[in-house]
């Protein structure tokens, strides 16, 4: 019996004796007389004792049924404002309920032996919960006008109206505890929200940007969670949520997508984008959105990598777009793997769009960063520049074509002395060998034995007596 006893005790608010002093002045009803024939608690447990339990059992249930049916036919047409209705109602379904947990009180005695020792006899509160549910099904217009009331005012909440959710939690909680939740309002509820949001999602993705329809979806899903936490049955949120869901989000992706990604991509939008992201993956739309930052990178990156005017540009401009996917891979996309592949991927497809000439520029772009003109870098920002150039190093198919132009940019550096900082160009070649191997560098780093080999050769000849006997002074020789 617990599952009944929570219903009642969330309706039962006040003590017994204050529900009968708060009756309306109402002709006596049948239930009221029984109450005062069995005021003594201890006539009941004589009765039981000598064997009457049956009969005194089928005598309150009578006196039960007439009062519940004629409180239910009282409600026939009344009020046709549906929220007076609703509130009649609520006290017929409270008296009910106030008045069953007296004569169960008074008859505790009934309930504990001959219900308990008897098969197939209700407990006194399930017998008021059945002999209502009975009354309620032969009054269907009562239970209808009731259905309608309650969607009626969830839609009035949906609209902006302030509406009475006590009035929605207790009406709510009795049709649970009668066992006609699901059934009676749960299934129309579903239909009537489907029939809300599927108008609503058109209307709004025609008037309004992306941002805000993804900020109104994002409201309205946690509106719907908020009902299920104050009035709908804790059951009605897996179902009521993937309605909205679907209405809102899921019938809209292509037209989102078309719509806002290459305008939020564009902006750096990161929050924008990151709830995009957390909405796609409820309705798992997520491979949608990895295509469109698929043809978002390649559509962008073309022009970047194909428009010869601006071969000086392409890799610093390659480097800034890189820098902004990451932060927002980062930031709006949750390090989402299948996402960081799939810019991976793009930009190995941009790179290699234009055969040998990103990888010469990309060489020149080093050769440019080394040069002994750029005394106002710090060590760090050289190094951090470095390691950009070689992430789009990386995306390239022909190396070897890089290492050509490498070595002889290197070879000019080295001879003219024009290096920056001769670290720098070891470290450079370090990072090289680690993504392509000794052989890769073999020849590069043979290129600094041998000027360190004229180093002391040089210095050796500058030291023997030739040089300083035979050369004429002020003559530097190398």
């Amino acid at each position: 019996m617990p599952l009944h006893d929570d219903s009642k005790s969330a309706d039962a608010r006040t003590p017994a004796a204050a529900n009968l002093s708060r009756k309306k002045a109402t002709p006596p009803q049948p239930a009221k007389k029984l109450v005062i024939k069995l005021v003594k608690g201890w006539a009941v447990n004589d009765l039981c004792l000598h064997k009457m339990g049956g009969s005194l059992y089928q005598r309150i249930e009578k006196e039960c049924e007439e009062h519940i049916s004629t409180a239910l036919r009282s409600l026939v047409g009344q009020s046709p404002d549906l929220v007076v209705f609703l509130s009649l109602v609520e006290k017929c379904w409270q008296d009910l309920c106030d008045q069953m947990l007296m004569i169960r009180s008074i008859a505790l005695y009934l309930d504990r032996t001959y219900v308990k020792q008897t098969p197939n006899v209700r407990s006194l509160w399930d017998m008021g919960l059945q002999l209502f549910r009975k009354h309620l099904s032969m009054a269907p217009e009562v239970e209808h006008k009731t259905v309608t009331g309650l969607l009626r005012m969830i839609e009035g909440e949906r609209l902006g109206e302030a509406v009475d959710r006590t009035l929605l939690n207790h009406l709510l909680k009795m049709f649970t505890a009668l066992g006609i939740y699901s059934e009676s309002f749960e299934k129309p509820f579903l239909e009537c929200t489907s029939e809300f949001y599927a108008a609503e999602g058109m209307k709004y993705m025609q008037q309004s940007d992306v941002p805000d329809y993804l900020k109104h979806v994002e409201m309205r899903l946690q509106e719907e969670h908020e009902r299920c936490v104050l009035y709908l049955d804790a059951l009605t949120r897996k179902p009521l949520i993937a309605t909205a869901e679907k209405q809102l989000l899921e019938r809209h992706i292509p037209a989102i997508l078309d719509k806002g990604f290459v305008m939020l991509m564009d902006g750096r939008r990161l929050e924008d984008l990151q709830r995009m992201y957390s909405l796609f993956s409820r309705v798992n739309a997520l491979e949608s959105l990895r295509q469109a930052i698929s043809s978002y990178i390649r559509r962008t990156g073309q022009v970047i990598v194909m428009d010869e005017e601006k071969d000086k540009d392409m890799v610093p401009s390659l480097l800034e777009f890189k820098a902004s996917l990451d932060s927002i891979w980062e930031e709006s996309f949750s390090k989402n793997e299948a996402f960081g592949n799939t810019i991976k991927d793009s930009f190995e497809h941009l790179i290699n769009l234009r055969q040998n000439r990103p990888a010469e520029l990309i060489a020149k772009f080093l050769d440019e960063k080394l040069r002994a003109g750029n005394k106002g870098t710090s060590e760090e920002e050289l190094e951090g520049t470095l390691d950009k150039a070689l992430v789009l190093f990386r995306f390239i198919q022909g190396k070897d074509v890089f290492e050509a132009f490498y070595k002889k940019d290197l070879a000019k550096r080295l001879l003219l002395g024009k290096s920056a900082s001769i670290d720098a160009e070891k470290s450079m070649i370090t990072k090289l060998k680690t993504e392509c191997g000794s052989q890769f560098t073999n020849k590069l780093e043979g290129m600094f034995k041998d000027i360190e080999l004229s180093k002391e050769i040089n210095e050796s000849f500058k030291q023997s007596s030739q040089a300083r006997t035979k050369l004429p002074s002020g003559i530097e020789m190398s």
